[in-house]
């Protein structure tokens, strides 16, 4: 009996220990430069505001941040008391800058490092005309700026509208909702509420417009990721019709979803996201990494589309 017990202890002791290297990072996002990657996302609570993961080869990653292990911390500095969710990091005119959402609003704050401290230099949103939430930043080719996002109202929409050069605020009448939930993929009321699309991302790839974004609700176990296409930022967006791309059924884990968009040192596309916990439980959500790419359509006259490769999957860990 004492032998069953020593093996059991070591047998927890290592799963503790296993648990303790996962990042859990909801809503993440990768910005690469000079060889380094730095992660963010939506930290477990109690939220403080944004910490920094850096790797040269991410899949082993330690704490960075100029603020013990923080890029971002809430206070005097910055807009909002709570809820500081799905960060996204861009960088203009040698200034980095990260977009992020605070009391179920959105705001941009600044820095002179990936690692920081951000701080606003007017502690204001963007717009507060409305809740929203799930910002990103695309900046086009011949420079304007588009501030991706989610409304909320009787459910979870995805819109855009344009920035202006200061990054100070949205031009309202630029703003055009780009998806709302209507395939069942979107919406398999496994929890019953309104229809929630999410976590935009926007690449451009041969002159089309990828818009990845996440469907259902993220405690559903069929939180998932599809795409959508269009000519132009502001649309028409027409739906993938193999949508979703990323889901528990490909990826045999649940709550796959709301992540973004990066390339990797190698010239590789890769999409970063978070999963449930566990089979069982939502919280913590746990960090996963994924390799996509175009693929050529076989209809001419189709964009090209996007596949990941599932053999690919690879789960961050804080290496010691």
């Amino acid at each position: 009996m004492k032998k069953e017990l020593i093996i059991l202890f070591i047998i927890l002791n290592g799963v503790l220990k296993a648990q303790e290297n996962h990042i859990y990072l909801a809503d993440p996002t990768i910005y690469s430069e000079n060889g380094i990657y730095y992660m963010y996302g939506t930290e477990k609570k109690p939220q403080q505001g944004f910490p920094v993961y850096v790797s040269k080869d991410l899949k082993n990653w330690q704490p960075g941040g100029n603020t013990n292990g923080y890029a971002f911390l809430k206070g005097k500095d910055n807009f909002g008391t709570q809820g500081f969710w799905a960060p996204q990091l861009f960088k203009r005119n040698g200034t980095y800058f990260m977009v992020y959402t605070a009391n179920e609003n959105i705001a941009i704050s600044q820095s002179n490092s990936p690692l920081g401290p951000f701080r606003q230099k007017l502690i204001v949103p963007l717009d507060s005309t409305t809740r929203k939430i799930d910002p990103f930043v695309f900046i086009d080719d011949d420079g304007k700026i588009y501030l991706y996002h989610v409304r909320l109202n009787k459910g979870n929409t995805i819109w855009v509208a344009e920035l202006d050069t200061g990054l100070s605020r949205i031009n309202g009448e630029t703003l055009k909702q780009c998806i709302y939930p209507t395939v069942p993929w979107e919406n398999t009321q496994l929890i019953k509420s309104p229809p929630i699309a999410e976590g935009p991302t926007v690449v451009k790839h041969k002159g089309v417009y990828y818009l990845f974004y996440s469907a259902n609700d993220f405690r559903s176990i069929d939180y998932a990721v599809g795409y959508a296409t269009a000519p132009t930022p502001k649309g028409p967006w027409e739906k993938f019709k193999g949508n979703p791309i990323i889901s528990r059924k490909i990826l045999g884990i649940n709550g796959t979803g709301h992540g973004d968009v990066f390339r990797d040192f190698n010239g590789h596309l890769n999409y970063i996201f978070h999963s449930h916990f566990n089979d069982s439980t939502v919280q913590n959500r746990r960090t996963f990494i994924v390799r996509m790419q175009f693929v050529l359509n076989k209809n001419a006259d189709e964009p090209d589309e996007v596949r990941i490769d599932k053999n690919t999957l690879i789960e961050p860990i804080i290496s010691k």
